[in-house]
C-alpha cells in the first residue's frame, strides 16, 4: 500500500510539471499499466486496485479547473457583475483586496480576484468603501485571465490561483453603478468569513498600533497580509515561519489538547460515577471525535487555507484509523493521509509545505519509531532512575524529575530527527538552511503553541474588558520572544546558504541523511553527514572566462537585469515597487540570488530615480553585499545614502571584467548641471562586450538621447542584443536609433497589459523590419541571454512549461 500510494504521488507530481495536460489516450495507458503493476507485484488488495481510479480523478479535478476561466477576448472588457464577498477584504495602501464569487453574469469565472483602488487609478471616484464579507454587490469590473511573474526560483502566483479555483483577476471601476445590494447572503462559508472579519477587527481594537498584532491575528484567523517583510525575514533565518500561522503544528496542538480534555473528562464520566460512560462508547473513539471538531473549528477559523486543509486532511485519516481500531503502523496511516491530501488538492505536491509537512513526521518515524519504546522501557524497569527515586523513598518530586529528563531527551532526539531530516529538503527548496532553528524552534514552539495560540484564541472570544487584558499578555510574550528571535537571527552565522542543488546531488544528500539517523549499531553513521559536504559547500555556476551570461527578470512593468561574467556580477536596475513593502528586490531578484547561492555582487547600477527601476534597490542593498554603486541619483537620495560606495553614471566610464568589456555612453558629466532634464534623460546606457557579441542597456532614454547618441558615438551603437528603450514607449527606439544598433534581439521588460500599453505597436513594426527577435517578459517571462561559447537567448515560459500558463 505505501509503495502504491508513493507512485500515486509521483504520477500527481510529473503531472503537474507537464506543458500540457496528457490526453485520453495516454491517461487509458497510465490507468491499465498501473492495474497491471499491482496485480503483478503484490497480492491483488482493494485499495492498490483503486489507485488507478484515484488518479483519473486527481487529473478530472486538474482539468476541471481550468474549464471556468476568462475568455482571451474578454480580457479588458468592462462587466457589470452581481456577486458576494468572498473572503475577508485586506487593505493595503488605501486599496481593498478581494474574492468575488460572481452570480451573474455566466461569461465570468464563478471566482475572481479583485482590486478596488482610490482615486485616479481606478479612473476616478471617491475612495473604496468598507466591504464586509458575505455581503452581494452589484460591480462593474475590468478583468484579465490570471498572469503572475514568472522567474527561475521564483512564486508561482498562477499555481496559487488555479488551486483556488480563481480564474480572473481585475479591479473595480469608478464608473457604472457600484452599490451594496445586500447586507448579508446566508451560507456557512459566508458565515465563517464574517466571523473571522469580526475577530480580527476585535484583535485590531484590543491592539492598536502593537508591533506584533498582525502576527496575533494570523495565528487566531490566519490572516498574513499584516505582517511586515522585515518580520517574515526573521522568521524565514531563524527556521519559525511554520509557528506564525495556522499551522499544522497549532492545529495539531488544539485537536490534541481538546481530545485529551475530551478523553479524561468522559473515562470520568464527567464526575457522574452513575453514567459509566466509557461503556457506551470507548473514550479514545470520543477523543477522537472531538479532536477532529476542535481542529475543524481552527481550520474554519483559517479560512480553509489549503496548508491548513492538509493538515485536517491528515488528521481526520488519524481519527478514522482510531475509531476503527487500525493504528497497526502509522507509516501507513501517514502515506494514507498523503493519498487523501494529494487526491484532494492535485496542486499540493508544487508547494514545499506539502513537502516539508510530511518530511518532518517521516524523518520523526524514521529516526524514533522502535526507539522510543526502549527508552520508555529503560525508564520503567527497576534500577532505573525514575524507578530508583520510587524504591529508596527520595519522593514524589524525585521521580517526576527522573520522568522529566526522560522527556526532555526525548524531545531532544526528535528535534534532533527534524533538524537532521529536513536539511536536504530545505536546501533543496529554499537554498539555506537554518543553523540556529534547533534553539529558537526549541524555545519558540512551546511558547507559542502552549502559550501565545491559546492566549489569543481564548482572547479573541472574551468579553471586551477581558479580551483586550488576555490579548496583551498574549501579545507580550510574543513580542518577548521575537525580540530575541531577532537578535539571534542577526547573529553571522544564523543562516548556511549555498546554491540550490542538482538532482543527483540531493538524491546523495538524502541518502546519506538516512544514513546518519540509522539506528545505533549502525557502522559509521557520522558518514552520512559527509554526504552533505557537496550540497553545503557547492559554488555559484559561472561562465567561461570571455563569456557573459545575463537574465532580464520578468518584475512586471519595470527594468531588472543580472549580468554575470566568470568571477564578477552587475545588477543593472532593481526592478519596481509595488507597494510600500513589496518590490522587485525582495520579491522576485532576492530569491533567484539566494537560490543561485550568491550572496554579494560586484556593482549595482540604478539608471535613474523613476520607481519602476529603483524600486527594489534597497532591499537589494539592505540583503547582499555590493562593492559600490553608479546611479543618475541626486546625492541626498536614499539609495545613494544606502550605498557603500556611491559613483555618478558618466559617459566614457569603462572598466574590463574576466575579459568582458563594460562602457558607460550616456549621460554625459555636464547634463548633471541641468535641472530641467527628466530623470529618464539621464538614464544610465551601457554597453557590454565580447568578443562573441555585444548588448546594449539603454534605460529609458528617449529620443533626444538617442539622437545625441547616434551623432557622438554612432560606432558605440551596434550589438547584437539590445535592451528596448524604455520598454518600447513611443518616445523611444527611433528609426535612427534602431538602424546604427542593428539588433539581431530586442528585448522589452513590460508589465502584462500594462496602462502605458507598452511596448507599442508602430515601435514593435520598427524591429521586425529590422528582422529582430521579439522577446517580451509579459509573454516569455524571465529571459536568459549567453553571449559566448554558446550564444543564444532563452525564455522561462518555454523552458518552464506548465499547463496553466495557456501560451
Amino acid at each position: 500500500m505505501r509503495c502504491a500510494i508513493l507512485g500515486l504521488i509521483g504520477g500527481v507530481a510529473w503531472l503537474q510539471v507537464q506543458a500540457a495536460l496528457p490526453g485520453t489516450g495516454l491517461q487509458l495507458i497510465c490507468a491499465v499499466a498501473a492495474a497491471l503493476a499491482a496485480l503483478v507485484a503484490a497480492p491483488i488488495r482493494l485499495p492498490v486496485l483503486f489507485l488507478p481510479h484515484l488518479m483519473r480523478i486527481a487529473l478530472a479535478g486538474t482539468a476541471g479547473a481550468l474549464s471556468n476561466e476568462l475568455a482571451k477576448a474578454d480580457e479588458g472588457r468592462d462587466f457589470d457583475v452581481i456577486g458576494t464577498v468572498d473572503s475577508m477584504p485586506g487593505r493595503l495602501d488605501g486599496a481593498i483586496r478581494f474574492n468575488f464569487a460572481v452570480e451573474t453574469p455566466a461569461a465570468v469565472p464563478p471566482l475572481i480576484v479583485l482590486s478596488w483602488y482610490a482615486g485616479a487609478r481606478a479612473g476616478g471616484g471617491a475612495p473604496p468603501p468598507e466591504l464586509l464579507p458575505g455581503e452581494r454587490w452589484r460591480l462593474r469590473v475590468r478583468l484579465q485571465r490570471p498572469h503572475g511573474n514568472a522567474n527561475p526560483y521564483g512564486f508561482d502566483y498562477e499555481a496559487l490561483l488555479l488551486e483556488q479555483g480563481i480564474r480572473a483577476t481585475g479591479y473595480v471601476r469608478a464608473e457604472g453603478r457600484n452599490e451594496r445590494l445586500a447586507g448579508f447572503v446566508p451560507s456557512p462559508h459566508n458565515a465563517v468569513e464574517r466571523a473571522r472579519y469580526a475577530i480580527r477587527e476585535r484583535i485590531g481594537a484590543a491592539l492598536p498600533n502593537a508591533r506584533y498584532g498582525a502576527v496575533i491575528a494570523a495565528l487566531v484567523v490566519g490572516d498574513q497580509r499584516g505582517i511586515s517583510q522585515q518580520d517574515w525575514q526573521v522568521f524565514s533565518r531563524t527556521g519559525i515561519s511554520h509557528l506564525v500561522s495556522i499551522s499544522g503544528l497549532h492545529i495539531t496542538m488544539i485537536a490534541g489538547l481538546a481530545a485529551g480534555l475530551a478523553g479524561w473528562l468522559w473515562r470520568k464520566s464527567f464526575f457522574v460515577p452513575d453514567w459509566q460512560l466509557p461503556l457506551l462508547l470507548p473514550a479514545a473513539r470520543l477523543a477522537a471525535i472531538a479532536g477532529m471538531l476542535a481542529a475543524w473549528g481552527y481550520v474554519a477559523l483559517a479560512g480553509f487555507g489549503v496548508p491548513a486543509q492538509r493538515t485536517l486532511y491528515m488528521l481526520a485519516v488519524v481519527a478514522f484509523a482510531v475509531w476503527l481500531d487500525r493504528l497497526s503502523a502509522i507509516s501507513n496511516v501517514l502515506a494514507l493521509a498523503a493519498a487523501v491530501v494529494v487526491i484532494l488538492d492535485p496542486w499540493a505536491v508544487l508547494w514545499p509545505g506539502f513537502w516539508l509537512s510530511f518530511g518532518c513526521v517521516a524523518a520523526i518515524l524514521y529516526a524514533t519509531v522502535g526507539r522510543m519504546a526502549r527508552i520508555e522501557a529503560d525508564v520503567a524497569a527497576p534500577g532505573s532512575d525514575f524507578n530508583g527515586a520510587r524504591e529508596s523513598g527520595d519522593g514524589w518530586w524525585s521521580g517526576r524529575a527522573a520522568r522529566l529528563r526522560e522527556n526532555l531527551r526525548q524531545a531532544a532526539v526528535t528535534q534532533m530527527a527534524v533538524t537532521v531530516g529536513l536539511v536536504p529538503l530545505t536546501m533543496l527548496m529554499f537554498s539555506q538552511v537554518s543553523l540556529v532553528s534547533p534553539l529558537a524552534n526549541a524555545v519558540a514552539i512551546p511558547v507559542v503553541s502552549l502559550l501565545v495560540a491559546p492566549l489569543a484564541l481564548v482572547g479573541s472570544v472574551l468579553p471586551a474588558p477581558l479580551a483586550a487584558l488576555v490579548l496583551q499578555s498574549a501579545h507580550w510574550l510574543l513580542a518577548a520572544l521575537l525580540d530575541w528571535l531577532q537578535w539571534l537571527s542577526a547573529q553571522p552565522l544564523a543562516v548556511w546558504s549555498a546554491p540550490a542543488p542538482s538532482w543527483p546531488m540531493f538524491v546523495f544528500a538524502l541518502a546519506g541523511t538516512g544514513w546518519a539517523l540509522a539506528p545505533r549499531g549502525w557502522p559509521m553513521r557520522w558518514l552520512g553527514l559527509a554526504c552533505w559536504l557537496p550540497l553545503l559547500s557547492a559554488k555559484p555556476e559561472s561562465p567561461p572566462p570571455g563569456a557573459l551570461r545575463a537574465i532580464a527578470f520578468d518584475v512586471g512593468q519595470g527594468m531588472a537585469m543580472l549580468i554575470e561574467t566568470s568571477t564578477h556580477r552587475l545588477l543593472y536596475d532593481t526592478g519596481p515597487a509595488y507597494s510600500p513593502e513589496i518590490n522587485g528586490g525582495n520579491r522576485v531578484i532576492l530569491p533567484y540570488l539566494r537560490a543561485r547561492g550568491i550572496n554579494a555582487l560586484d556593482g549595482v547600477i540604478v539608471t535613474h530615480s523613476d520607481s519602476d527601476h529603483s524600486g527594489g534597490a534597497l532591499a537589494i542593498l539592505h540583503e547582499v553585499r555590493a562593492g559600490w554603486v553608479l546611479s543618475s541619483l541626486p546625492d541626498g537620495h536614499p539609495i545613494v545614502r544606502a550605498s557603500p560606495m556611491h559613483a555618478h553614471c558618466v559617459a566614457g566610464q569603462q572598466w574590463e571584467w574576466d575579459g568582458v568589456r563594460f562602457e558607460m555612453l550616456h549621460p554625459t558629466a555636464s547634463s548633471y548641471g541641468e535641472p530641467e532634464l527628466k530623470p529618464n534623460a539621464r538614464g544610465c546606457t551601457l554597453k557590454i562586450s565580447t568578443k562573441s557579441g555585444s548588448m546594449l542597456l539603454p534605460a529609458d532614454i528617449e529620443a533626444p538621447q538617442e539622437a545625441a547618441l547616434v551623432a557622438s558615438v554612432p560606432e558605440k551603437l551596434r550589438a547584437e542584443i539590445l535592451l528596448a528603450p524604455h520598454h518600447g514607449s513611443g518616445t523611444s527606439s527611433t528609426p535612427g536609433f534602431l538602424a546604427a544598433v542593428q539588433p539581431r534581439d530586442a528585448l522589452f521588460q513590460v508589465g502584462y497589459r500594462n496602462r502605458y500599453h507598452h511596448p507599442r505597436g508602430d515601435v514593435l513594426g520598427r524591429y521586425l523590419e529590422l528582422g529582430a527577435g521579439i522577446w517580451r517578459t509579459d509573454e516569455s517571462g524571465a529571459v536568459s541571454v549567453e553571449i559566448g561559447a554558446s550564444p543564444g537567448l532563452s525564455a522561462y515560459r518555454q523552458q518552464h512549461a506548465r499547463y496553466w500558463y495557456g501560451r
